[in-house]
């Protein structure tokens, strides 16, 4: 899609997150590396490839992240793409930096009961099922419109996409560059960002690890540790 975006003549960023081990703290970062526009001589300087690492957040997306998109905005990047982690049927975090949510399905990924438990699915303004060359993929996709249909007026819409052969690929384009943002969970995006503010100030804190090594090792309670947290740096 990034290359009938730029054919389109927008200059597009693309923040490709990346998950950090939970032990070493270390992230690959290879999204990057698939990404072979950066290397077309006719494309290149309409598309900035930066990849970033969850660290200490808990969600698929690193706080940060929004305010790298606010800036590659100021200084005139058309639009800004963040890929996710693999997000969970409970991920949600994206809510807090993304404004529109575009969730990327395959064939064969769940029942229309599965979808239906699925809140990232709540929050989607649009869904993709790439893939649809394999076995499944319509069956998948009229399952997952049956269920996004069920008490909504508003559904999102829901293409199938084949990148091995390119079929939808143009349609899911010109469809993106004009998505609107859904009204359905409009509460959801503003709670999610509330609480990955509240992290935020957590994780920065001075004695953050301090205090997790103190928890470690038994010296401190949950409470005492968020108590001292909740009184910001000093």
């Amino acid at each position: 899609m990034l290359h009938e975006w730029v054919d389109h003549g927008l200059r597009i960023a693309v923040l490709a997150v990346d998950p950090s081990s939970p032990r070493s703290g270390g992230a690959l970062l290879g999204d990057r590396v698939r990404m072979r526009i950066v290397d077309d001589a006719d494309r290149k300087d309409s598309v900035y490839v930066r990849s970033v690492a969850t660290r200490k957040t808990s969600g698929s997306v690193p706080l940060v992240v929004r305010e790298m998109a606010f800036c590659l905005l100021h200084v005139g990047w058309d639009k800004v793409v963040i890929e996710t982690v693999g997000a969970g049927q409970s991920e949600v975090r994206c809510a807090a930096v993304a404004d529109r949510i575009v969730l990327v399905e395959g064939p064969a990924r769940g029942d229309g009961v599965q979808a239906e438990k699925a809140g990232l699915l709540e929050l989607a303004d649009a869904v993709i099922v790439n893939k649809s060359d394999l076995d499944g993929a319509q069956r998948h996709a009229d399952e997952l419109r049956e269920s996004l249909h069920l008490g909504h007026e508003d559904a999102p819409d829901v293409l199938l996409v084949s990148a091995l052969h390119g079929t939808g690929v143009a349609e899911a384009s010109s469809m993106l560059l004009t998505l609107e943002q859904s009204t359905r969970a409009g509460r959801a995006r503003w709670r999610e960002r509330l609480l990955s503010h509240h992290e935020r100030q957590l994780l920065e804190h001075s004695k953050f690890d301090t205090l997790l090594s103190s928890i470690e090792e038994g010296l401190m309670s949950f409470d005492d540790a968020y108590a001292q947290l909740r009184n910001g740096n000093e």
